[in-house]
């Protein structure tokens, strides 16, 4: 397994990002946020930008951290679903697949082959009538990327359907392409209440393609929130112990979602890196 780091969890200053993973050794991207703005916004002059200030540094990118299918599955529901889109402009289920060629565009741009999707906006329990519904709906996406040769990482995102190890795998069976596979989250299966490893990892570990670290406590009050790696109610000494132990060879991405108190939160991301890397030095010795 290899580290990298979702930039915008340092900073928006996307070469200020890139030289903090550096200071730690890690030489891996995962572009979501930069400048202010969402990837798939981002204007020619700054994908020019960014291209550059990665190549000056000898870095890599390993996925695009797309909002693509965060909208919801029937059109012009009511959302009440609150969640971050990071900075992306809010789009309907109708300009999802011309958002999926933007973020074909940049996989070629940026020299990767792997796009993050969700699986719609989560307004109630998955029940085998919305998993069906939501197959059929991603199915022009995954023929689409079969044929343009680009892996659809599907992550068990808490605001949409699919949101633990055991949901996202019962789509990913039933779908059962080479082309979408699992953007393991722990974090987000905490906040749904599942038992992220071992229980939400056996489900996914078929259908793995990248994972995001990010850990969460939940409180006396029953309240979760998101703290330091390595110090929440995840068990990742196990999670990562799995990894190694599974020969996983791809990436985990930091996703801090964390701000220590009177921190920043490239504070808050430099301590959740550093545990983070060394609980996978760790797991491979």
């Amino acid at each position: 397994m290899q580290p990298a780091v979702i930039t915008d969890e340092v900073s928006q200053d996307f070469e200020h990002a890139l030289d903090v993973m550096a200071e730690y050794g890690v030489r891996t991207a995962e572009l979501r946020g930069l400048w202010g703005t969402n990837i798939m916004d981002l204007a020619p002059a700054s994908l020019a930008r960014a291209r550059r200030a990665l190549r000056e540094r000898g870095m890599s990118v390993c996925g695009i951290a797309s909002p693509i299918y965060k909208c919801d599955l029937h059109p012009g529901a009511a959302t009440d679903v609150k969640s971050s889109l990071h900075l992306a402009t809010e789009q309907g289920r109708e300009a999802q697949l011309q958002l999926l060629e933007r973020a074909f565009d940049l996989c070629r741009y940026f020299d990767t082959t792997q796009v993050r999707i969700f699986a719609f906006w989560r307004h109630e329990e998955p029940t085998r009538e919305i998993l069906a519904e939501i197959e059929a709906a991603l199915h022009p996406a995954v023929r689409r990327a079969e044929q343009a040769g680009f892996t659809l990482a599907l992550e068990n995102e808490h605001a949409c359907y699919l949101g633990t190890g055991a949901e996202a795998a019962s789509l990913l069976a039933r779908i059962n392409s080479p082309a979408l596979r699992c953007v393991w989250d722990p974090g987000n299966a905490f906040m749904l209440g599942e038992i992220p490893y071992p229980n939400g990892y056996g489900a996914v570990r078929p259908y793995l393609q990248h994972v995001h670290v990010k850990d969460a406590i939940r409180d006396a009050d029953g309240q979760r929130r998101w703290t330091i790696v390595g110090e929440g109610d995840i068990d990742y000494a196990g999670q990562f112990a799995a990894l190694a132990r599974d020969g996983y060879a791809g990436y985990v991405s930091l996703e801090t979602h964390y701000q220590p108190p009177n921190g920043d939160i490239e504070a808050g991301s430099r301590l959740c890196l550093e545990a983070m890397l060394r609980l996978m030095r760790t797991a491979i010795a």
